[in-house]
């Protein structure tokens, strides 16, 4: 297993060549600033996707073991004193209560204080430290959403009042889920969250932001009262969803050693090989001996054996798309397209919703291309339906280098403006820590540092979600040699994927709005 490892983190060090190849084009996408690549843009894409095309090799030639989904090192860092205060009562209670607080100041601070989008803490909060921040975290280091949900935290609050008051146990009424919804309201949540972010015109409106949580909140309270707090966040609510699919990239999980805690539990948290993994419910009820916080390999959490439905397949899919299609309508070639399509439709915004909620459609088709090659070489009873469930996990990784590549300089950037907000967060001139007369630093990260991780960070996500298709294929196809055949669709896809994602970041910004 740890020269399995090592030949992973040593086709991932191809990466770093393609980045440092050693003054033609200038581009600037995602940058800030013109910047001159140290050699044409066709060498880079040319030097990605020969990187990802020799990590195919490598890993095919040393990698060869399904068990990897649970064959990996783990540290239990429960073992330590340190570790166990991270899960002490004493620690999440506070953390719970500043995540209530932090989302009342979110509804009624983009309410009541300055409508200006740099004065109020509401956008910042939201689109910078929220949304992408989290995002970051929960890959990086963890799932911390499951501690840190405050549409969670506050219905326990309410759980633990309704139950001193009323001889009642259950706040919610813990209603049938019907199997056939799947994640498909988490889905239709988050395809309306991708709208708000990438064509809704106020998205830095503070009034507008917060009217928008305060629905959200509700609709997922109602959920939870509906059919229980556990099984609605599992399958209705959307960034649970979203942070749970990064968190399983994590080096971190949750896992409960004793199968008989999760026979109670109602979400079906045991997956096919009969261990619970980043399920809260069994590990808060379960007694310290019988369970684990570990620390493991980057991105083994993605080859769990676990059955995927169509609505999770879809939702992965609309997640790499919004990400992709947020860096595509910047570009040069947006911009004249939309130019063409004014010609047929005269609201700019009708043309970006349906190119929004089209581009999912023209990657799903081209994927399931690419898994109807790969049912040729499966077992005769996995459908193409089947197959593309069974490796559409492996896409996660592109979709967090994308996120990495497109976002890191606006987090480091815009995310400075959280400094003067936690001093003024409603804009009304207060001074509350003295940090109100903060200036942002733009130099904290320039363009050459911002393209070198973009480069590395595009060409890493295609080398895992490769390891982590070839994992998959030796663990669905028996054959050695089927298996490393039934690979090769997948790599072209990876492949072009590649080298369109690191286009889409060298191409000049181009804001057109109709």
């Amino acid at each position: 297993m740890n020269r399995q490892i090592l030949v992973l983190l040593g086709s991932l060090a191809l990466a770093g060549l393609v980045a440092f190849m050693p003054n033609s084009l200038a581009f600037a996408h995602g940058f800030g600033e013109r910047y001159d690549l140290p050699l044409p843009l066709w060498l880079y894409i040319v030097g990605a996707a020969s990187a990802v095309v020799l990590s195919f090799g490598v890993v095919s030639l040393f990698i060869n073991k399904p068990n990897l989904v649970h064959d990996y090192p783990r540290i239990n860092i429960l073992r330590w004193a340190m570790g166990r205060s991270l899960v002490h009562p004493l620690v999440l209670i506070p953390i719970k209560i500043l995540s209530i607080l932090l989302l009342l100041l979110v509804i009624f601070g983009g309410q009541l204080g300055n409508q200006g989008s740099t004065e109020n803490i509401t956008p910042t909060f939201v689109w910078v430290i929220w949304w992408v921040g989290l995002a970051y975290v929960s890959a990086l280091i963890g799932n911390v959403w499951v501690l840190i949900n405050p549409w969670k935290a506050s219905f326990e609050m309410m759980e633990l009042l309704h139950r001193k008051l009323s001889s009642k146990q259950e706040l919610s009424l813990n209603k049938q889920y019907p199997e056939s919804l799947g994640v498909w309201p988490g889905l239709a949540l988050f395809a309306g969250f991708a709208w708000i972010e990438l064509v809704y015109p106020n998205t830095d409106v503070p009034s507008k932001i917060s009217l928008m949580a305060l629905i959200y909140s509700v609709i997922t309270w109602l959920g939870m009262f509906w059919f229980g707090r556990e099984r609605w966040l599992r399958q209705g609510e959307a960034f649970a969803i979203v942070f749970g699919f990064l968190g399983m990239f994590s080096p971190t999980e949750i896992r409960v050693l004793n199968a008989d805690n999760c026979r109670q539990c109602d979400v079906d948290c045991m997956d096919l090989d009969g261990f619970c993994i980043d399920c809260a419910t069994c590990f808060n009820v379960t007694a310290p001996t019988d369970r684990e916080l570990n620390l493991r390999p980057y991105a083994v959490g993605l080859l769990r054996n676990v059955p995927i439905s169509t609505s999770k397949l879809l939702f992965v899919i609309l997640l790499l798309c919004t990400v992709t299609f947020d860096g595509f309508v910047a570009t040069p070639a947006w911009s004249n397209l939309g130019t063409l399509l004014m010609n047929i439709f005269s609201d700019w915004t009708t043309i970006t919703t349906l190119a929004l909620f089209g581009f999912p459609f023209i990657f799903l088709g081209i994927y399931l291309s690419v898994t109807k090659i790969m049912t040729f070489f499966v077992k005769d009873d996995m459908s193409l339906l089947d197959v593309a469930c069974s490796f559409v996990y492996s896409l996660i990784p592109i979709a967090l280098a994308y996120h990495v590549a497109h976002f890191l300089g606006f987090l480091l950037i815009q995310g400075q403006l959280v400094i003067p907000l936690i001093s003024d967060p409603l804009g009304l001139n207060w001074d509350l820590i003295g940090s109100a007369d903060y200036i942002v630093n733009i130099g904290i990260i320039n363009a050459k540092v911002t393209w070198v991780i973009a480069v590395i960070s595009i060409v890493i996500g295609h080398i895992v979600s490769v390891f982590l298709a070839h994992v998959i294929a030796s663990r669905v196809i028996v054959n050695r040699r089927l298996a490393l055949y039934s690979q090769y669709p997948m790599l072209v896809f990876m492949v072009g994927y590649t080298m369109i994602s690191l286009w889409i970041l060298a191409q000049p910004i181009v804001e057109f709005t109709g």
